[in-house]
């Protein structure tokens, strides 16, 4: 006895109009029931917050010394007149550094270029990372043999130390600390892409353009690539904060940004000195410095486990 439409059960019809939710929309999902990955994403859309209106929200020019405007003193605490400092003393929510110029400015701008190194070092990276990681693993052989040899002696070196040596040739300056700390990144994601390409070249459907005498371009670069970037982004929002620390090193030391300049790892070592009599000029900018790496690293670690074939149901 056959079953009409008439007398098919109701559920049928759901069940195959049901779409099933792509890679992306169920990562998505995902990613929004991790609290760790929540909390790292309002911590990183407060700092883009404060980097976007840093000039509204700043109280004085960060660049500019108070010397001679008002009556400051060198290294002078945090005032706040509703926590009970004195109104007749001008108000500085986070003191003065040794140049009599006023922090809190200095921390909010400094969070524009916090993000301007992580972000556009490890675009950088990644961009010239994936293209070498892609043609070697699709080409394999003495291109592969080539290509992978030059990562593995730039990883043979410790990336900071590697900056560091970079940045001492082309000489100090932020544009020279961005470029050296994308070069030292490229090995990572180079080896990262070629790994996935090596996996993905040989399923069916690349085996298939193959077999119909597809251009190796396109499959490289209209199948292949696309499906291989998965990795990539979550190791970009990683290797983020580790840039943000590598050029607050680099400006530790020196060979960073410039004065007067603001940028977080330059207001520390310009201050280490004084870590016992004017605590807050190394409290402030290293909990700025210490928030920033968190949130990237929270927002990593949700993509990383959103993003797994292997938890998807």
């Amino acid at each position: 006895m056959s079953v009409t439409a008439a007398t098919a059960p109701a559920s049928v019809e759901p069940i195959f109009n049901t779409k099933p939710r792509g890679l992306w929309s169920t990562a998505f999902r995902r990613l929004f029931r991790r609290r760790s990955a929540i909390i790292g994403m309002i911590i990183l859309a407060a700092l883009i917050l404060v980097a976007i209106f840093a000039p509204v929200l700043a109280t004085h020019d960060p660049t500019k010394s108070l010397i001679g405007i008002e009556n400051v003193q060198k290294r002078q605490g945090p005032c706040i007149h509703w926590l009970g400092c004195p109104s007749d003393q001008p108000q500085h929510y986070f003191g003065l550094d040794g140049n009599v110029r006023d922090l809190y400015s200095r921390i909010l701008f400094g969070a524009r270029l916090s993000l301007l190194v992580g972000i556009v070092s490890v675009g950088f990276a990644i961009v010239i990372g994936a293209f070498l990681g892609a043609i070697s693993g699709y080409m394999g052989g003495w291109t592969d043999n080539l290509i992978m040899g030059l990562m593995d002696i730039m990883l043979a070196f410790p990336s900071l130390i590697l900056a560091i040596a970079i940045v001492t040739v082309l000489g100090p300056g932020l544009l020279n600390t961005l470029l050296a700390i994308g070069i030292v990144s490229i090995p990572v994601y180079a080896r990262i892409m070629r790994s996935s390409v090596l996996a993905i070249k040989q399923q069916d459907y690349v085996m298939a353009d193959r077999s119909i005498g597809v251009p190796s371009g396109r499959i490289l670069f209209g199948n292949i690539l696309p499906n291989a970037l998965t990795p990539l982004i979550v190791q970009g929002t990683l290797g983020i904060a580790v840039a943000i620390l590598d050029a607050a090193a680099l400006s530790f030391l020196g060979l960073g940004a410039q004065p007067p300049t603001p940028e977080w790892g330059s207001m520390i070592g310009q201050e280490r000195n004084q870590v016992f009599t004017a605590p807050h000029l190394i409290i402030f900018p290293g909990f700025a410095l210490i928030l920033t790496v968190l949130g990237f690293n929270l927002l990593g670690d949700g993509l990383r486990d959103a993003l797994d074939v292997r938890q998807r149901s």
